[in-house]
């Protein structure tokens, strides 16, 4: 899927693909049979935290193919703001839902976890007729992401011929290492699931599925590792301070402002020029969920012109979180193409409105 049919939308600075299981699962199934490279990332609570302040973490989020609400508190924020996020869609749930399709077989390779744990769950996943077997497993222990990089592992992973790589690294280094390798890796769909391996392995139990649709599982979680409490209050201290500064704020703005840019959105507009050194994107007015089909073309052909892009905002009044989201990807295509993306001519409204949204990384 080109990146700019993406539903997507932005929360905290993040693109996050407004999908739920099946037509996640799907979307892997069609990069599977395609043999396309396929980045799925799986945000919570705590990689909304620390991306606020982690550029190369963030980034490795934009960078992705697939960005699904793995935490429930990202459900709420996206019911608090109207942003048609409704379902979690969590990364263990969807590797337990893949398994259960055993017509459809996925050929799995366990990246990471500690030792001996990859090849518990390679074993328990083999033992069993589902929809996954497992080809393939490596633990590379505590070294740098150079010596987790060795072409001698690169090429143990495509030698596999696995479907889906499951890395089991932590969430910074993970992330990180998939970056930094995605490249050189032959296999379709590539994932961060950290939590999976554990599980597979039965070392850990999930949290019973009651837990989990009320938005417990964090307290499940720390019962069976109870090291994680630290983790999980620095998560709700910072889901506290974020919703005080940023999300109540941009949700009464709205509530109150509603009515006013629903009379200027009529004159709105999105101008492509692409005839100066630089391209620039001039949006002007009001613009509302869902995006158009023209204002994609724009974005898409504005990243095809080997050119910086200049996203003119002098004339703006509102972006909705669909065309915040979409910004996102556009600044994604450009920085994998070696050019940039820098929104300028601000207002005291539109600067509110991007650091209530995270994005004021765009402005530097």
């Amino acid at each position: 899927m080109d990146d700019f049919d993406r539903d997507v939308y932005c929360i905290g600075g993040l693109p996050f693909d407004a999908i739920d299981m099946s037509k996640t699962i799907s979307r892997l199934r069609d990069a599977k049979h395609a043999k396309k490279s396929c980045f799925l990332t799986t945000p919570n609570l705590n990689f909304l935290g620390l991306s606020q302040h982690d550029p190369d973490f963030r980034n490795s989020v934009l960078y992705s193919d697939i960005v699904i609400a793995d935490g429930a508190p990202i459900v709420w924020i996206a019911k608090l703001l109207g942003i048609p996020i409704r379902e979690r869609v969590a990364g263990s749930s969807l590797f337990e839902s893949l398994s259960k399709e055993w017509r459809r077989k996925l050929a799995v390779y366990f990246f990471g976890g500690p030792t001996g744990v990859a090849a518990e769950a390679s074993k328990h996943i083999n033992e069993k007729s589902t929809g996954l077997v497992c080809v393939g497993y490596y633990s590379p222990g505590f070294g740098t992401l150079d010596e987790m990089s060795d072409s001698s592992i690169i090429d143990n992973i495509n030698a596999s011929n696995a479907d889906f790589l499951v890395v089991a690294l932590g969430a910074k280094k993970g992330q990180a290492w998939i970056v930094k390798n995605l490249y050189k890796i032959k296999t379709p769909l590539v994932s961060q699931l950290g939590a999976v391996i554990n599980f597979e392995a039965r070392r850990l139990k999930r949290a019973p599925v009651r837990l989990q649709k009320i938005g417990l599982e964090w307290a499940w979680r720390i019962k069976e590792e109870p090291h994680l409490w630290k983790r999980y209050w620095a998560d709700g201290k910072f889901l506290l301070r974020f919703l005080t500064t940023k999300v109540l704020p941009l949700m009464l703005w709205l509530k109150f402002n509603q009515k006013r840019l629903k009379r200027l959105s009529p004159q709105s507009s999105v101008v492509l020029d692409t005839t100066g050194v630089h391209v620039k994107l001039v949006i002007s007015g009001v613009l509302f969920d869902p995006v158009s089909q023209d204002t994609r073309t724009l974005l898409r052909a504005s990243c095809i012109q080997n050119k910086n892009v200049m996203v003119d905002l002098t004339e703006a009044e509102y972006l909705s979180f669909g065309i915040l989201g979409l910004l996102l990807l556009l600044k994604k295509q450009l920085d994998q193409q070696g050019f940039q993306m820098k929104i300028i001519g601000l207002g005291r409204s539109m600067s509110k409105l991007l650091d209530r949204n995270g994005l004021t990384f765009l402005t530097r």
